[in-house]
């Protein structure tokens, strides 16, 4: 009797230490899950422990018993846009996640100009007027708090909100004007994970074992020195601030960053390639990668911003990229340029033409193809020019011609239907062309379509950056 008392005691203090089930933040009120997918749903619970989650727009359950560790992984069918929906995650106690919307989800990422928002002294035009009229119940806001970790982390801070002006004004204006253009084409809930930190380079946005691993990026990941203001460690943000979301169900991610790499800008041609191939393999899928190329600007070295901006020309190759050119809509004169609106305008024309096939839109500028030496001539070719070409304002600035000698000189540039001929005074051979080739340019080159062409070059010689 007495041993059938002791167990009988045993039994209930181990129910009564079973350890609640937990959710990561990612997972809350208010989210938006990705639609028409299967999707990652995890957490914590007691070892053993039986888990079952339901969601309200089928009403399947699926369990998952807790092996000896405390975390539990599965998966849940989502069903097409809509909304609100209940989750119910229920084990030793029970959660119910209200609020929750199906539709398309995108992670926002980069440093300060990804960062900015209504409220920092780097804001945006018209921030006042953008914030009365954020009122958008299909838009909802994951904003992640800044934390650095030499680790991988489980879990970070933040929490879903419903987009009004009260949460809009302290979000990223680059993520909200991207979210905004989708939600009003496609009609459907849009859920923004804005995961970025002012002054970071590439390095701290990636496993520390890639840059470890590659000689080149860790020689030059020491070239960043140290900073009381952002962080410098590899990996540093990655474990923090976006390991814990991983694999969060998502359609794609755009990217504004690149400033604070133009101290070794050549790496950058591997570096972000790399970035993007790492992210793709954590997550498991060849999901979209759609970027900002940085802006004109004073560097107080020669040529390192126009080679940054190389860099992310070259990047383009990566399979299920996009790049968006902001020559036009720059500020040579500040880092941090204020017309966030068109950015994520033109972020939301890739993510529209090539992620969700809308018909008729265009996405890209001029991007240079192939070159054609006709004697003392060189007639350059572009994709996404298939209707023309067009010089703002007059002729057409930002060319440079050289020969064999290596010499550039201005160079005298015509349009010709969807080409363009280039001429240089007493050049006889003309053997290269670049454009745009200055960390300050803002030159007049257009398609038809009214967006701008990156800066290029036809050459590969070393270019003096001290």
């Amino acid at each position: 009797m007495k041993r059938l008392l002791i167990l009988i005691l045993v039994t209930v203090a181990m129910q009564q230490a079973k350890a609640d089930v937990r959710l990561p933040a990612v997972f809350g009120s208010h989210m938006v899950l990705q639609q028409n997918k299967t999707v990652a749903i995890w957490g914590w619970a007691s070892p053993g422990e039986v888990v079952k989650i339901t969601g309200s727009w089928n009403n399947k359950t699926v369990e998952i018993k807790t092996g000896r560790g405390a975390k539990w992984k599965t998966e849940l069918e989502t069903a097409s846009a809509g909304g609100p929906y209940t989750v119910r995650i229920e084990g030793n106690n029970t959660i119910e996640l209200e609020n929750v919307m199906l539709g398309e989800v995108w992670l926002c990422s980069g440093q300060s100009n990804m960062e900015s928002s209504a409220t920092h002294s780097y804001s945006f035009n018209n921030a006042q007027e953008e914030i009365n009229n954020a009122n958008y119940q299909n838009i909802r806001l994951f904003h992640v708090e800044k934390a650095t970790a030499d680790a991988r982390q489980d879990d970070l801070t933040g929490s879903w909100q419903v987009c009004t002006p009260e949460t809009m004004k302290s979000f990223s204006g680059t993520a909200y004007f991207f979210g905004r253009e989708l939600h009003k084409k496609l009609g459907i809930p849009i859920g923004l994970i804005h995961s970025s930190w002012g002054g970071t380079a590439a390095e701290v946005w990636i496993d520390e074992e890639v840059v470890n691993n590659d000689p080149d990026f860790k020689a030059n990941a020491e070239k960043l020195g140290v900073s009381d203001w952002w962080p410098r460690k590899p990996g540093s943000t990655f474990n923090a601030m976006i390991a814990p979301i991983i694999p969060f169900g998502m359609t794609g991610a755009i990217w504004y960053q690149g400033e604070s790499n133009t101290v070794a800008p050549l790496n950058y041609r591997k570096l972000f390639p790399a970035m993007i191939a790492d992210w793709r393999q954590k997550w498991g899928e060849e999901f979209p990668f759609y970027y900002v190329q940085i802006a004109p600007f004073k560097y107080n070295k020669p040529h390192i911003g126009v080679l940054l901006r190389e860099a992310q020309l070259l990047s383009m190759t990566v399979p299920n990229t996009g790049m968006v050119v902001i020559s036009d809509i720059g500020d040579i004169g500040n880092i941090h340029p204020t017309n966030k609106q068109d950015v994520g305008h033109r972020l939301a024309q890739w993510a529209l033409a090539k992620t969700y096939n809308k018909p008729d839109i265009a996405y890209s500028g001029p991007v240079f193809k192939e070159m054609k030496q006709e004697g003392k001539k060189i007639r350059l070719h572009f994709d996404y020019a298939e209707n023309g070409l067009v010089a703002k304002g007059g002729e057409l600035t930002g060319f440079e011609v050289a020969e064999a000698n290596r010499e550039f000189v201005p160079a005298k540039a015509k349009i010709e239907g969807s080409s363009i001929v280039v001429t240089g005074k007493k050049i006889k051979e003309p053997i290269a062309v670049r454009f745009a080739w200055d960390n300050i340019a803002e030159p007049n080159l257009f398609n038809t379509e009214g967006l701008p062409a990156s800066s290029f070059r036809t050459d590969d010689w070393e270019v003096e950056i001290e």
